[in-house]
């Protein structure tokens, strides 16, 4: 049998960057942007139907209402207060990003996220470095491939 032949197909992380240009943070503003807007228009329909069900409860109830409808509103809004907040808490996330964003100086490098691979490896080649592996993109387009590839 010939073991010179001997190698495995191996899966390895890729971390994608992006430098930092004119256009790349007028898309990033715009996706955060884009996102908070969503996150607005989701809090609103979160009091819409808070609002929505609890005027159902009262329109069910008799008058005064009694305490099991006091506690169903009480629930009611207890449920949109806590949906309430966790938006809120992403929306403050995502302005955060935005402002980070802004602050980005042209032409610096940014993680963008990973992507995976598969490789060869044989006897006598450097794991490590064929382990570290990036992509520098500038709008999209790949400007350079570091590592072992």
């Amino acid at each position: 049998m010939d073991d010179s032949n001997k190698n495995l197909l191996l899966k390895r992380p890729i971390n994608i960057k992006a430098i930092v240009t004119p256009r790349w943070k007028e898309e990033v503003q715009q996706q955060l942007q884009n996102q908070i807007n969503q996150l607005d228009g989701q809090l609103q329909q979160i009091d819409l139907q808070g609002q929505k069900a609890i005027a159902e409860i009262k329109n069910q109830s008799v008058n005064p209402p009694g305490p099991q409808v006091s506690q169903q509103i009480e629930s009611i809004q207890t449920q949109v207060n806590q949906k309430k907040s966790e938006l809120l808490e992403q929306k403050n996330q995502q302005l955060q990003q935005l402002q980070q964003v802004q602050t980005l100086e042209l032409d610096q490098e940014v993680s963008q996220g990973q992507l995976e691979s598969f490789f060869r490896v044989e006897e006598g080649d450097n794991l490590v470095k064929k382990m570290n592996v990036e992509i520098l993109l500038r709008d999209g387009v790949i400007e350079e491939i570091r590592g072992d590839i």
